[in-house]
């Protein structure tokens, strides 16, 4: 018997794998040679689409080959769509009057009075619902068949430039004249110009604007009773004159606008409004933007679309505005994101928010002493400074964080807080003083790290018989604040084994950095029927969230008040301030020249 034989297992395994490989080959060949097929079907349908666009072209009058409602006018569309084996294609138009060199050009030498040589013709057909999107065009020239006349129009050239001064190729320009119907939409070419010649003359009756994807948009007005004397009058054309425009655009900005107070706690709902520098009109000025807006419940706005300015922000009533940061007025740049911290501050009525710079650099000057005067009141401020202050004690111990500005954290009994409310006292007992108190404050809370500048208690005169250093203080700073965060009280060399004496004494940079603080004050006296008292305690500091350069006064009287400025390396500055009655905050810029 004869034994016949099959395949193994192997071999059938194998044989699929190269036949899978051979097929799939194939597969991908057609499928790369049918799209390629389509992609072709498509470009033949988009040219013959510009070839036919040219014949009906060519077979028309010289003086019908333009746009409807464009220059040159004529019977074209600027744009159409048709519908060709099933596939939809966008046909543009573009028609120009030439003016050639040959024989001069309009407003050259010699002077062309009759610019418009010939038109050039421009098809674009595009195809987005293609398989493979396509974007086809071709330029022809058209000329006339009879010699040139004298023209009866003029020529219109717009310019573009960005912010530098560079020309913006590809904006998009419109012109438009309701008079005479025409309604241009072009862009600029390489040089960021468009030139449109043979333009029928018209008084300040083309109003033109100009932007481009991503920019900012730049026009002519119309005169109004909003804005009586424009800037940039809507174009007039003269005849057989060039009216030459420039316009300048550049890449939006975002603006991040933030509503905080100096320990950076975000403020929600903060009605502002954003001014820019740039007008459109004079006389009055008529401002080319101006907005109000909100921060969100997280005390933030973002602003974006922005042109490049120099913008100024107020906010609305029932704030007290303490400072921006950047100080206000700040400049925007094109294609930037600036972010902006309106700073708030709690008050009376009567503000007046100082702003200092270097006359010089213009740049924000902090470290300023601002003492503002009027007739017996005086009032001092450091400009870029902030500071936590306590002023009342008498709501008692036991409270951790300074939450309850009449309370404290603890002392050794022998503090007296309540004779009266608001000073600081040793206890009497039977008559007499005791000899020495200490009271430690709850934690103050500056919003972020900072850097402490000084401690500043009053009054600084005490009794002479209560001795000397009868009035000192230590500080303790921390990172964080938990249950478990060691205070260590240190003094004014950042040891624990000295005290600060004198008020308005410099902090020890040691405690830079840090977020939080506490303080112990501690009293003594030398004879048991004097004490010494402290009225008020604060410590001032800088951080993310002090506007620099600035300082803020608050609760004023009505009237004009005297205003010094003093820094070392600077010569001195005194402004006049009238504060307007029952007003609720009012700014004042000021610089200082250095020495």
């Amino acid at each position: 018997m004869k034994n016949s034989q099959g395949f193994s297992l192997v071999e059938v395994i194998v044989a699929s794998s190269i036949f899978a490989i051979v097929a799939m080959s194939i597969y991908q060949g057609f499928i790369s040679i049918n799209a390629l097929i389509s992609a072709s079907r498509d470009k033949i349908a988009a040219v013959n689409l510009i070839n036919s666009e040219f014949e009906l072209i060519r077979n028309l009058s010289y003086s019908n080959v333009g746009l409807s409602g464009g220059i040159p006018n004529g019977v074209l569309l600027a744009t159409s769509t048709i519908i060709q084996d099933g596939r939809e294609f966008d046909i543009t138009r573009t028609i120009r009057n030439i003016d050639d060199p040959f024989d001069g050009t309009i407003g050259g030498s010699p002077n062309d009075l009759s610019p418009a040589d010939y038109k050039m013709v421009q098809i674009k057909v595009s195809c987005n619902a293609c398989k493979n999107p396509l974007d086809i065009s071709s330029v022809s020239n058209v000329s006339p068949k009879n010699l040139e006349t004298a023209s009866t129009n003029g020529a219109l050239f717009v310019k573009v430039f960005d912010a530098n001064g560079n020309p913006v190729s590809q904006a998009d320009v419109s012109i438009v004249e309701g008079a005479l119907g025409i309604n241009i939409s072009d862009t600029t070419n390489n040089t960021g110009t468009l030139e449109i010649v043979d333009v029928p003359p018209a008084s300040n009756a083309y109003r033109i604007i100009v932007t481009k994807d991503g920019y900012t948009t730049d026009r002519t007005y119309p005169a109004s009773v909003s804005n009586p004397h424009p800037i940039k009058l809507d174009a007039t054309v003269i005849l057989q004159q060039l009216t030459q425009i420039s316009f300048v655009i550049d890449k939006v900005s975002t603006i991040n606008v933030y509503s905080k107070n100096i320990q950076c706690t975000p403020i929600a709902d903060v009605p502002f409004t954003i001014t820019g520098a740039k007008l459109i009109g004079t006389n009055p000025d008529v401002l080319k933007f101006s907005g109000s807006f909100s921060t969100d419940a997280s005390g933030s706005k973002i602003l974006s679309n922005m042109e490049w300015d120099t913008f100024t922000f107020t906010v609305g009533s029932g704030f007290n505005l303490a400072g921006v940061n950047p100080p206000s007025p700040f400049a925007v740049l094109p294609d930037s994101t600036q972010n902006v911290d309106i700073i708030l501050a709690q008050g009376a009525p009567n503000n007046l928010l100082v702003t200092v710079k270097d006359s010089a650099t213009g740049l924000p000057l902090s470290g300023v002493n601002l003492t503002l005067t009027q007739g017996s009141f005086s009032a001092s401020q450091i400009t870029g400074m902030g500071y936590l202050e306590q002023t009342d004690w008498s709501g008692g111990a036991g409270q951790s964080d300074f939450t309850d500005q009449t309370k404290y954290w603890s002392s050794d009994g022998n503090i007296d807080t309540n004779s009266p409310a608001g000073e600081l006292k040793l206890l009497k007992v039977l008559g007499s003083y005791v000899s020495s108190g200490v009271l430690t404050s709850s934690i103050f809370d500056t919003g972020t790290s900072s850097n402490f500048s000084s401690i500043v208690w009053t009054p600084t005169d005490q009794p002479p018989q209560s001795g000397t250093d009868s009035v000192k203080f230590q500080l303790a700073t921390s990172g964080d604040s938990t249950a478990t965060t060691t205070w260590q009280y240190l003094g004014s060399d950042g040891t624990g084994a000295t005290y600060y004496t004198l008020s308005d004494n410099n902090i020890n940079p040691v405690h830079n950095g840090d977020r939080y603080f506490r303080y112990k004050v501690f009293l003594s006296s030398a004879a048991d029927n004097k004490t010494p008292n402290v009225a008020s305690i604060a410590v001032t500091y800088t951080s993310d969230c002090i506007p620099p350069g600035q300082a803020l006064f608050s609760n004023l009287s009505s009237g004009n008040h005297d205003l010094l400025l003093e820094k070392s390396g600077y010569q001195n500055q005194t402004y006049g301030v009238n504060i307007i009655t029952n007003g609720d905050w009012q700014g004042i810029g000021a610089s200082m020249s250095p020495q």
